[in-house]
């Protein structure tokens, strides 16, 4: 997709230390973490905090334009020593409402959910908020990072309480190369975005996600990742 002269910069001089190599094997995974979905209105905002703060204005860029009348911001001070960690002297979900209220959602359309560690507290603790404000959530909108809208999916999917909910998974929408155009370490988030694809393919034998198909090109994209180095975000499985 073409853009601008001067993201393009910024892209080069962000990426200069990868090879064109690692780069369209990062950007093939980038494409299979997006899953696109188109959006509706929904009765419910959930946003799923993290070291990208862009997605709270992106969260209020939602709300103002009618998605839904109420935002759930979902995630607490989890990461300390890992890729993850935001340096951040508040919980993430603190930050992130700060940030959609400078950006114009009212207090009252806001909801703070400080204490979630992992992508499984994220559900347990919303939906307890859910229950005791009784908020309508037929309908869920779910708001990530773009390398990370698969894996929200799965895990809300098989991990959601009670009846059937409808999800819908966005993030902001932009290419590979804008949104590593605005990364001080782009090899931080090709790193995290070869992790997250391990988790997709070894949590649903452990009860942590529904199951997702990883083409093989895909998967030879992510074995040439970690052969180059980017294992820091991967776990033992």
């Amino acid at each position: 997709m073409p853009f601008c002269p001067s993201i393009l910069s910024k892209y080069m001089e962000s990426t200069k230390k990868l090879s064109e190599k690692i780069l369209k094997s990062a950007e093939k995974i980038w494409n299979y973490h997006r899953l696109n979905h188109e959006l509706k209105k929904s009765d419910l905002i959930i946003t799923l905090c993290s070291l990208d703060d862009s997605i709270a204005e992106y969260t209020a860029e939602l709300y103002k334009k009618g998605f839904a009348p109420k935002i759930i911001f979902s995630g607490g001070s989890a990461h300390q020593n890992d890729l993850l960690n935001t340096g951040w002297d508040k919980p993430e979900a603190e930050i992130f409402a700060d940030i959609a209220k400078k950006n114009g959602v009212p207090d009252e359309a806001i909801e703070v959910e400080n204490k979630a560690q992992n992508t499984g507290d994220n559900i347990v603790y919303s939906n307890k908020i859910i229950q005791e404000k009784d908020l309508p959530h037929e309908n869920i909108l779910l708001v990530q990072k773009p390398y990370m809208e698969r894996r929200t999916y799965a895990t809300f999917a098989k991990q959601w309480p009670g009846k059937k909910v409808n999800f819908i998974v966005t993030s902001p929408p932009c290419t590979f190369e804008e949104y590593l155009s605005k990364q001080d370490d782009p090899e931080k988030i090709i790193n995290i975005m070869v992790g997250d694809l391990q988790r997709i393919k070894i949590y649903p034998e452990k009860g942590f996600q529904i199951f997702q198909e990883i083409p093989n090109d895909v998967w030879d994209e992510y074995e040439f990742l970690v052969s180059e180095g980017f294992k820091n975000h991967l776990i033992e499985s």
